[in-house]
């Protein structure tokens, strides 16, 4: 046990930002104001206390919220060797999970997981993508539509059936079943409910037709590959993971979605696929954690279509799903961030925050 270190655990406190969070009309006028990424990861913050007991003795929790003067207060006072960063957002707003990032290093405290640059570029979409493009990584093609911009059959340009996503958000906040789109009238629809809903700029990108899998990094090393199965999804819906597939439990989609790790794939799929994520990671220069998802589309091709850099690690996660595949229990996943953050606290220069 690591009796002399300090472990401080920062994690959001919940929060709400929109009326909805499932990308669709809710019906009857009903309003469901809870984004339960949020909520569910503030249930897991003290099992992940109890499992750190292994390793450590000092252990404790803090819910960072939008006071920055309070959060360097309570993390000065907390006085830890080492921050596990669960910090995803604050008061829901997600591009505030790289500007919180960025106190650890003025502060002279190593972190878990990735840089405050990683954390911004892999939020905005459009910008990963770009990333991937240039270091010849396929990724679906895309544009980028902003909420007051005019579009027109004649200036679309990409090929049906499209997907349409919030450009700066996670969890899969805003996808449904209405997110993938067949023609330009179904697209008109969806990008005006979007607009209305959310008020922020608009990924839409040409849909892949094929397997949906992920693959989870933790050091340098790709874990086993998962596949989010959807045999027991009705025929009639997109094959797609939905922010209700993800968080709520009474929901078709998360009944008929399931994640299965490893994912039975030929030798030359699984090597095609493993290379691209560990490819993905080193362009958006990731480091400790990520995971990088990837359609892998009929002919064989692995499109990256998201590499998140501060996915879900709860403990039922599909992250940890493919940790415990490799033989890692919970608590010894935890403990190989933690340890990855205090092994680089001897080789980056902190400047003290005044």
């Amino acid at each position: 046990m690591s009796k002399a270190i300090k472990l401080l655990v920062c994690y959001n406190s919940p929060a709400s930002v929109y009326e909805v969070y499932s990308g669709k009309p809710l019906a009857g006028g009903a309003v469901a104001g809870e984004d339960l990424s949020e909520t569910s990861l503030l249930r897991e913050m003290h099992l992940i206390q109890s499992s750190l007991k292994k390793y450590y003795s000092r252990i404790e929790l803090l819910a960072i919220g939008r006071d920055v003067h309070e959060n360097i207060r309570a993390i000065r006072k907390a006085s830890p060797d080492v921050i596990l960063n669960f910090v995803e957002s604050i008061e829901g707003i997600a591009s505030f999970e790289a500007y919180h990032a960025g106190l650890y290093p003025l502060l002279g405290i190593p972190y878990t997981g990735n840089a405050p640059q990683t954390l911004g570029n892999c939020l905005d979409k459009s910008f990963t993508k770009k990333i991937l493009s240039a270091h010849n990584i396929k990724t679906p093609e895309f544009m980028v539509i902003k909420p007051g911009q005019r579009v027109t059959e004649k200036s679309f340009t990409l090929r049906f059936p499209v997907i349409t996503k919030l450009l700066k958000e996670d969890a899969s906040i805003g996808i449904s079943e209405n997110s993938v789109v067949h023609d330009f009238a179904a697209l008109r629809r969806q990008l005006n409910f979007l607009r209305k809903t959310y008020q922020q700029d608009i990924l839409v990108e040409e849909y892949i037709d094929g397997r949906e899998l992920n693959v989870a990094i933790l050091g340098d090393k790709a874990l086993p590959v998962s596949e989010i199965s959807f045999k027991k999804l009705p025929p009639d819906l997109p094959k797609i993971v939905t922010y209700e597939g993800k968080w709520m439990a009474e929901s078709v989609y998360y009944k008929g979605t399931q994640g299965v790790c490893p994912a039975k794939l030929s030798q030359r799929a699984l090597k095609k696929v493993t290379e691209t994520a560990m490819q993905s990671f080193k362009a958006l220069e990731c480091r400790d954690y990520a995971r990088v998802d990837i359609r892998l589309s009929k002919e064989g091709t692995p499109y990256v279509i998201e590499v998140n850099p501060n996915p879900d690690i709860s403990s039922d996660s599909g992250f940890f799903r493919a940790a415990r595949t490799s033989g890692l229990d919970y608590p010894k996943m935890l403990h190989t961030l933690i340890s990855l953050a205090l092994k680089r606290r001897n080789i980056d220069t902190y400047t003290e925050a005044v």
